[in-house]
C-alpha cells in the first residue's frame, strides 16, 4: 500500500504525542541529535501548459508514494509526502502558470513534508503520479491538473472530508507534564516549516529569526531555576495556530509568549520597532487588524482546512475567565514594553490588540511580541546582530520574572 497521511484531527492529535514524548525525554537526551540524510531529496521544479491544462513536474532522487487534497476558500491543492529534503532553486514557487498561482513547501509534521498550491480557479486532478529514475533521468513527481466548475470542485471537497471523518477518533489528549510547581512559560516561535512566514530583502526568513530568538529566550528563562520552558516548536516544523494554543493549555502553562517578526507593506509606510499585541474582539487601529489577519491566515498557507478548529478555541472570548486573562495579559504587556524600552527601539505605539487566535487560551495570559519589521533597514539590522538578540532576550526574561514577582504574590496575598 502507499502511504497515506491521516486526517487532519489525526496528524494534530499525533503531532502532540510526538511533543509531548519528545519533550519529557528532552533532559535524558544527547545534546547533538544526528538528523537522517536518507530522506528522498528534491531537486528541480517545472511549471507548463495554461488555462486549460497545467502541469506541474518536480524531479526526485527516487520514487516517493503520495496524497493529493483539495480545499476551498481560496481553492488549494495539497499534496502529501513523506519527509523530503526540498533543495530547490531560489524563488522556487514564487511564479505561477495557467492554473497555478503560486506553490510552498516544507515540512508539515514530523516525517512528512507538503506543497501547497494556490489556484487560479477550481480545478481537477487528471494525473498524479511519480515514475521512477531511468535512463539517467531522475524520478519525477507529475501532477496534471484541469479546470472544472465550482460545484464539482466543492462536491470532491465535501467528499474528501466524509471520508476523512469516517477514520477513527483520536486518541486522549496528553496529560500535563510533571508535577513540578515552578510557573511554566510557553514560547511559540511563530510559523515553521511549510509556513515561512515573511521574508527580509537580504532573504533570511521569518520562521528562522525566531526560533533562533526563542530558544536564546529559553536558555535566559531556565538559567534562572525559578521556571520551566515549553516550546511549541523548536526545528523547522509547521504547527497550526490551534495546536499552539492547546499544547499550552494541555502543560498548563500560565505565560504564552507568541513571536514574530513583521513585515510592513510599502503602502503603509516605514514603521519601525517592536510591538506587543494582547488579544482584542475590537482591534486597536488598522494596521493591528492587518497583522493579525496575516498571522492568522498561517493555518491557510499550509492547506489546513479551518473548519476542523476545536470548538474550546473559538467564541470564547466573553468568558469570565477570559476576562481575567484579558487583564493579566495586559498587565504583562506593560511590564515587557517597560523593560523592552532599555535594549531595543519600540513602535510608536508599542501596546495594540487585535483578534489573533493564536492568542485565544481562556485561562493563559497570552501576548504576541512583533521583534521588529525586516521590512526596515534598521530593524532588519537590528534583527540580525546577535548582540541585540541576546539584550532584547535578556529583556523579556527580565519582565517574566517582573510579572511573575508581582503575580504570584497577588495571588498568595488573596489567598490569606
Amino acid at each position: 500500500m502507499g502511504w497515506k497521511p491521516m486526517p487532519v484531527q489525526a496528524v494534530r492529535w499525533a503531532f502532540l504525542g510526538v511533543f509531548f514524548a519528545a519533550t519529557a525525554l528532552a533532559a535524558a537526551a544527547p545534546a547533538t541529535v544526528p538528523v537522517p540524510d536518507s530522506y528522498p531529496l528534491a531537486t528541480d521544479v517545472r511549471l507548463g501548459g495554461d488555462g486549460a491544462q497545467t502541469r506541474f513536474v518536480m524531479d526526485l532522487d527516487r520514487k516517493i508514494d503520495l496524497h493529493v487534497f483539495t480545499l476551498a476558500d481560496p481553492y488549494r491543492l495539497v499534496l502529501d509526502t513523506p519527509q523530503v529534503t526540498f533543495q530547490l532553486p531560489p524563488h522556487a514557487g514564487e511564479n505561477g502558470r495557467g492554473l497555478i498561482k503560486a506553490f510552498r513547501f516544507g515540512l508539515v509534521m514530523p516525517g512528512g513534508s507538503r506543497m501547497v498550491f494556490d489556484l487560479t480557479k477550481p480545478v481537477r486532478v487528471d494525473k498524479a503520479f511519480v515514475v521512477n529514475a531511468a535512463a539517467g533521468e531522475p524520478a519525477r513527481l507529475v501532477l496534471d491538473l484541469v479546470p472544472t466548475d465550482r460545484e464539482s470542485y466543492l462536491r470532491n471537497v465535501a467528499l474528501q472530508e466524509k471520508f476523512a471523518r469516517s477514520e477513527p477518533p483520536p486518541a486522549a489528549a496528553p496529560p500535563p507534564l510533571s508535577g513540578d510547581p515552578r510557573p511554566l512559560v510557553a514560547l511559540d516561535p511563530g510559523h515553521g516549516g511549510i509556513d515561512t512566514g515573511t521574508k527580509a530583502p537580504n532573504g533570511e526568513c521569518e520562521k528562522d529569526i525566531v526560533l533562533d530568538f526563542a530558544k536564546r529566550l529559553r536558555e535566559r528563562i531556565e538559567k534562572s531555576g525559578k521556571y520551566r520552558v515549553l516550546m511549541t516548536r523548536t526545528d523547522d516544523t509547521f504547527v497550526p495556530l490551534a495546536d499552539r494554543v492547546h499544547i499550552a493549555r494541555a502543560a498548563g502553562a500560565a505565560l504564552f509568549i507568541s513571536i514574530h517578526a513583521d513585515f510592513l507593506p510599502r503602502r503603509e509606510g516605514d514603521a519601525e520597532g517592536a510591538t506587543v499585541y494582547t488579544l482584542s474582539d475590537t482591534p486597536s487601529d488598522p494596521q493591528a487588524a492587518r497583522v493579525a489577519e496575516e498571522e492568522n491566515h498561517a493555518d491557510v498557507i499550509a492547506g489546513v482546512n479551518l473548519k476542523d478548529e476545536p470548538d474550546d478555541v473559538a467564541g470564547i472570548l466573553l468568558d469570565l475567565a477570559q476576562r481575567e486573562t484579558k487583564t493579566f495579559s495586559l498587565q504583562f504587556a506593560q511590564k515587557l514594553v517597560g523593560d523592552l524600552k532599555a535594549t531595543t527601539r519600540l513602535h510608536k505605539d508599542p501596546i495594540r490588540s487585535a483578534g489573533f487566535r493564536v492568542l485565544r487560551a481562556p485561562d493563559v495570559p497570552s501576548v504576541l511580541v512583533e521583534l521588529g519589521y525586516v521590512s526596515n533597514k534598521h530593524d532588519l539590522q537590528a534583527l540580525d546582530s546577535d548582540g541585540w538578540r541576546d539584550r532584547t532576550a535578556d529583556s523579556i526574561a527580565a519582565a517574566i520574572g517582573d510579572y511573575f514577582a508581582t503575580h504570584l504574590a497577588g495571588t498568595r496575598a488573596g489567598a490569606n
